[in-house]
């Protein structure tokens, strides 16, 4: 979850390990955009937010790639990927994955500083 502005985060958000950092890692990944495409990479963010608070964020900080829901954690429990639970909801932790060919090379987890790597 990045955050809305004038929405209050969720109770304890700052002291959930993995929960920080969405939006830093977000804006890392749109700051580098132009060099990562020059390497013919392609970019994704995924979340288990619907598509709707996703579309916002897109828009709100000018990402230049989509973000993918997952909001059925279908994605996230078919590759068992890291998640946390608050206030019945069920969120990724911070990773990020690198595919080469529609095969999955390496998983970066944790990511420490999320606006690093």
């Amino acid at each position: 979850m990045t955050g809305q502005s004038k929405v209050a985060l969720l109770d304890g958000w700052d002291s959930i390990p993995g929960a920080r950092g969405c939006k830093l890692q977000s804006c890392s990944l749109r700051d580098y955009f132009q060099i990562l495409l020059t390497l013919n990479v392609q970019v994704y963010g995924l979340s288990t937010q619907r598509t709707e608070y996703q579309q916002e964020v897109v828009i709100r900080l000018h990402l230049s790639y989509p973000l993918l829901s997952d909001e059925q954690l279908i994605f996230t429990f078919t590759l068992n990927l890291p998640i946390f639970k608050v206030n019945q909801l069920k969120l990724n932790k911070l990773f990020k994955l690198i595919a080469f060919g529609g095969v999955i090379q390496h998983n970066f987890y944790p990511v420490l500083p999320p606006d690093k790597m």
